[in-house]
Order: structure tokens, then C-alpha cells, then sequence
């Protein structure tokens, strides 16, 4: 399985985008910048027919990396990516803002 995400800004939005070779579907991470140090995670959303397949893990990962490799936290308003936080403490600790 091949997993691509590729980020895309907007002004003060972006989104991470998944997509696996040999499936329609796709999985969205999508962000507000509040500002050069705080991303908030606003909604992740996964096709149903890449549901079970880790997307929206690798998308919440994605977040986790790129808020570390530049100094930033996370306030976690998507239910999915709060629920990752809370499951990963020892990863996601330093990155909450909330």
C-alpha cells in the first residue's frame, strides 16, 4: 500500500490530503493558523473505502511532525485528532495547546 499526503495552504487554512494507490478515496486533515506558532486541527474526514486502512492515522502523524520540525502546537478541536493526543501522550505532549 502506497500512502502519499501532500499539504496544501490556503491564507490561514490548509489541509493535508491522503491518497492510496489503487483506491478512489481520500482522507482530509484540515487546519486553521492561528498563528506562526499555534495550528488548530478543525476536522479529519476518510473515505469509506479507505476506512481501516491507517489514513487518518498518517494524516494525524503528518500534523504531529510537521507542528514539531516547526516549533509549533496543536489545539486539538477535531474529535479524532483529540482522541489521538490523549492515545499517544508520550508523542504528543509538547505539541498540545490545549
Amino acid at each position: 500500500m502506497t500512502l502519499t499526503i501532500t499539504r496544501r495552504d490556503q491564507g490561514s487554512k490548509a489541509s493535508y490530503e491522503a491518497t492510496v494507490d489503487g483506491f478512489d478515496g481520500e482522507g482530509i486533515l484540515t487546519i486553521s493558523i492561528a498563528s506562526e506558532r499555534l495550528v488548530i486541527a478543525d476536522h479529519t474526514s476518510v473515505s469509506d473505502d479507505l476506512r481501516g486502512q491507517g489514513v487518518a492515522a498518517a494524516l494525524a502523524q503528518r500534523l504531529m511532525q510537521d507542528a514539531k520540525a516547526t516549533g509549533q502546537k496543536i489545539m486539538p478541536l477535531c474529535p479524532y485528532i483529540r482522541t489521538y493526543m490523549d492515545r499517544h501522550p508520550e508523542e504528543t505532549r509538547a505539541l498540545r495547546a490545549d
